[in-house]
């Protein structure tokens, strides 16, 4: 399956940011991605320190999202197939080359509030559309989760609607949106 990386790297941020403890408390980092994470990071990693800020914020997502619902064979924003994962991992060398294009959008995480959906269409990564399908979507009865319909398939809008699902969930109270999977993990 081909994904659009640059556009799956960019959907991770805003939802790993906005997930933060300094705005809706989804998981345990605090501004890693606003400016304190910022200045604290460069003087370690000069060129490199927006994507240190993101590994690290990602691996505390992915953790938080596991505990609190694992659904089998599904996906999520941070859990896909293993063969985007490998795809994902290996990008990360092209976009550490070409930091600087990246560095407007790390500057621009830095203002992005709690509200998740205002910050994906700011981003130009979700539309009206994918916001009235989501506005759908509820919430499991025990609140973990939010089930995405349909089986996974990687398009754009599966990706940009796992993404924006985090919207149905509140401050302090993550739901774990996910997707039906067939396919091997």
């Amino acid at each position: 399956m081909r994904m659009d990386l640059d556009r799956l790297l960019k959907l991770r941020l805003v939802v790993a940011r906005v997930g933060e403890m300094d705005l809706a408390k989804w998981w345990n980092t605090s501004g890693q991605l606003g400016p304190l994470g910022a200045s604290v990071l460069r003087r370690g990693f000069p060129r490199t320190h927006h994507f240190a800020q993101a590994r690290s914020v990602f691996a505390v997502a992915t953790q938080r999202c596991r505990e609190v619902y694992d659904p089998p064979r599904s996906v999520t924003l941070w859990d896909l197939p293993a063969d985007v994962e490998d795809e994902f991992e290996l990008a990360w060398e092209r976009w550490i080359d070409d930091a600087a294009r990246w560095s407007p959008l790390f500057a621009e995480l830095h203002s992005c509030s709690s509200d998740l959906e205002a910050a994906l269409l700011r981003f130009g990564l979700v539309t009206e559309a994918h916001i009235a399908s989501v506005g759908r979507l509820r919430r499991s009865a025990e609140l973990r989760a939010v089930q995405l319909p349909g089986e996974f398939t990687g398009s754009d809008d599966d990706i940009s609607l796992l993404a924006l699902a985090f919207a149905r969930g509140e401050v302090s109270s993550l739901s774990l949106p996910h997707q039906s999977w067939g396919g091997n993990a």
